[in-house]
């Protein structure tokens, strides 16, 4: 699993910080010396994926590098209720001042992490793979998508400069008669340095997919918002168009939830793009206790 850039996500952290942190903490300097030692641990109040504990560690070190972290469960591995994830060893009075911040990122980033394995449990003993979106909370795009590689999920594009999708409000520009056209578009976006894929997004299986799946250099093809009657057919449609090869992959995506994304999987798709794992994660119970 590629880890966390800490380099690439300062500016969050100091925004974080600074929101919070502003020109003090009143309440810990009024209460607490600034001598004040203290050991307290961070607890799962539930089962979770943890994810965030270098973020946690860097957060603490901006407070105050006296503040020491020695981490029991990493990113990635799983918590149970009552757990101890980590122990906080340093000065009280910043050790306060970091919590909220810190459990912020940790709360939020274990949830995604722990809702994306459930989605990867569920497809497990088929072909297929749980992608992440582009639908990420503005400005922690790398921290999510890093709480989903924790959970087990691939990430997709990280933004529009590092893959090519034409999806159907492009594909609808050309017209009707698309083919020719999306053929030399293809062939162009082949030879664009950088562009990890080269994808198409169809809503219909008997009037596009069949004219994508001859046009040479498509990677993936999203299939958007279909019935698992579609997904087959179209699954069955490539296999016989492709051969053995099964390229280029097919991907679904819309409306997928814990509920249906098993039966979707059956249907022999290659990837499943899910933007619930972001978009809809709960941030998980983590506490600082004493």
């Amino acid at each position: 699993m590629k880890k966390l850039n800490i380099a690439k996500v300062q500016k969050i952290i100091q925004l974080a910080i600074e929101e919070d942190l502003g020109r003090g903490d009143m309440t810990s300097e009024l209460l607490f010396k600034g001598d004040t030692v203290a050991k307290s641990d961070i607890i799962s109040r539930e089962e979770i994926v943890v994810c965030g504990m270098e973020l946690v560690r860097e957060v603490l070190r901006q407070y105050d590098e006296r503040l020491k972290l020695k981490v029991y469960v990493e990113d990635g591995e799983s918590a149970y209720v009552g757990c101890r994830i980590a122990t906080i060893d340093g000065p009280l009075r910043s050790m306060l001042s970091a919590e909220r911040v810190m459990l912020n990122f940790l709360q939020r980033l274990s949830g995604i992490a722990t809702t994306t394995r459930k989605f990867v449990r569920a497809v497990q003993g088929t072909r297929a793979k749980v992608y992440d979106t582009r639908k990420t909370m503005p400005g922690w795009r790398i921290l999510e998508k890093y709480a989903v590689r924790c959970g087990g999920g691939y990430n997709h594009r990280l933004g529009l400069y590092d893959g090519i999708l034409i999806k159907d409000n492009h594909l609808a520009q050309l017209g009707r008669n698309f083919y020719p056209k999306l053929k030399k578009i293809v062939e162009e976006a082949r030879k664009i340095k950088g562009a990890k894929f080269v994808a198409v997004e169809v809503d219909h299986v008997d009037d596009q997919l069949n004219h994508v799946l001859k046009i040479p250099g498509i990677d993936i093809v999203l299939l958007d918002n279909m019935g698992q009657w579609q997904l087959k057919h179209a699954v069955d449609m490539r296999n016989e168009m492709r051969g053995k090869n099964k390229k280029p992959l097919l991907e679904a995506s819309g409306n997928i939830t814990l509920s249906n994304v098993s039966a979707i999987a059956q249907c022999g798709i290659d990837r499943i793009a899910v933007g619930a794992i972001t978009h809809s994660a709960r941030a998980v119970d983590i506490a600082l206790d004493r």
